[in-house]
């Protein structure tokens, strides 16, 4: 992977300010040594992407429900609600996280493959859209509406098992993926039109074929799928029963420079080349986007605690490892991040490149996030801006070693300096006791 020094388009210069103004105003230093960045300024850049994307190409109703998955903040919710996104939850917990953030039901998706009867009593009393993932939760279904009217749209959500991307393990629509109804299994095609036929209420079909690593083409195939099937399920019950189709979400994300590609308006455009009927008028769509609106618009910003070497290598040990960036420690192949360096003082850090480490806090071996990787010699005291994170990275904490969960703050940048929001304070040592039992220490001694 490919180091640069930040390119000057708009984002990077507001990156720089901001690294710049967290080390001046305290927001990171050796009290503080890891913080994470949002740029509000970009994410609204995003959803406005996102948004004319789809009007350019469709003039029926599109509900863009955030995958709350890819960053569980409430006012990163907040924020997105207010430049018209709703949310797409997987559980009770998600849920929860949107509705503080005021997202009403009407703008809410719940999808899940493992509902529990409680989930979706809650769901269909709130009036929330559900796609169900398998017959049996369709059955489950069939009581609930049957023992009290409901507002929820209803939907099927299908696997046009069509392959996989580049990830197996973000792949949802190979051959024996755990989601949906296998469109292609014996059978499964005449059930689906049978289960809408006998079911006027089910009113929705869902797919979502799309993830990091996915191409386009694959996901529009995916999205393609699941419109032939809903026109065969209303010229077969004889009516437009099914009126909204779910496209899901996955568009994947550069990790490799700041360009933003692919973008919104190519697949968008793809869409409409490939699945024209799709944007006719005869379907309201709902999309769920998560990882590609808020990745680009993350950093995370980390004090080198130590520089060493270690065989010869330059090693910079940084407070920044495992516990924010679980993925690309594990499988640094599949998910790999840039890094860019800051002094002290949070300038950008310029010399001649030097193949180094780029180390963690954790104790173990692997707890790299970049390895061998060629960039200014790190010294300590300087800052690493580790790029791309809005997404999966340091919303989903993970405690080895009780790490504590770094503070998020968001920031707006301009030539007059940044101003920083929390979004979320630092965990400190005492509540990091407190989730770990510390309030019956003696539980155990019977």
């Amino acid at each position: 992977m490919t180091d640069t020094p930040p390119t000057e388009t708009d984002a990077a210069v507001r990156r720089d300010e901001a690294v710049r103004a967290a080390v001046e105003q305290g927001v990171v230093g050796p009290e503080a040594p890891l913080a994470a960045l949002l740029d509000v300024t970009g994410i609204r850049e995003g959803t406005a992407a996102l948004r004319a994307a789809f009007a350019a190409v469709t003039t029926a109703p599109v509900l863009h429900a955030f995958a709350v998955k890819a960053c569980p903040l409430v006012p990163v919710l907040r924020l997105l609600s207010a430049q018209g996104l709703g949310a797409e939850v997987a559980s009770p917990g998600e849920l929860a996280l949107a509705r503080a953030a005021d997202i009403g039901p009407g703008r809410t998706v719940l999808d899940s493959p493992a509902k529990t009867p409680a989930e979706l009593r809650e769901a269909l009393a709130l009036g929330i859209a559900v796609n169900a993932d398998n017959a049996q939760e369709l059955a489950r279904l069939d009581a609930l509406v049957a023992a009290a009217p409901t507002a929820s749209p209803l939907g099927l959500r299908i696997n046009p098992q069509l392959g996989a991307g580049s990830i197996d393990a973000l792949s949802t629509a190979t051959a024996t993926s755990k989601f949906g109804v296998a469109l292609r299994d014996e059978g499964a095609r005449e059930w689906i039109v049978r289960a809408y036929a006998d079911r006027p209420w089910l009113t929705r079909l869902h797919t979502h074929s799309g993830s990091q690593g996915v191409p386009l083409e694959l996901m529009a195939e995916g999205v393609r799928a699941a419109h032939e099937l809903a026109e065969e399920i209303n010229a077969r019950v004889g009516r437009r029963q099914v009126d909204t189709l779910d496209i899901g979400g996955g568009l994947p994300v550069n990790f490799h420079s700041d360009e933003v590609t692919p973008t919104y308006e190519e697949y968008a455009r793809l869409l409409r080349e490939r699945v024209p009927g799709l944007f006719d008028g005869s379907y309201a769509l709902v999309t769920e986007f998560g990882r590609s609106l808020l990745a680009k618009h993350g950093t995370v910003l980390a004090r080198v605690e130590y520089a060493k070497t270690s065989g010869g290598r330059p090693v910079a040990v940084t407070h920044a490892g495992v516990q924010i960036a679980a993925r690309t420690v594990y499988a640094p192949a599949s998910w790999p991040l840039r890094i860019a360096v800051y002094d002290a003082k949070g300038r950008p850090r310029s010399g001649p490149p030097v193949v180094q480490d780029v180390a963690g806090p954790a104790c173990f071996a692997g707890d790299l996030l970049a390895r061998g990787r060629a960039l200014p010699l790190l010294e300590q005291g300087d800052y690493v801006a580790v790029l791309d994170t809005g997404a999966y990275y340091f919303a989903h904490h993970y405690a080895y070693n009780s790490l504590a969960r770094p503070g998020v703050y968001g920031f707006t940048a301009s030539a007059e300096g940044a101003r920083f929001a929390v979004v979320r304070r630092p965990q400190t040592v005492a509540e990091i006791v407190a989730e770990s039992g510390g309030a019956t220490p003696d539980a155990l001694l019977f």
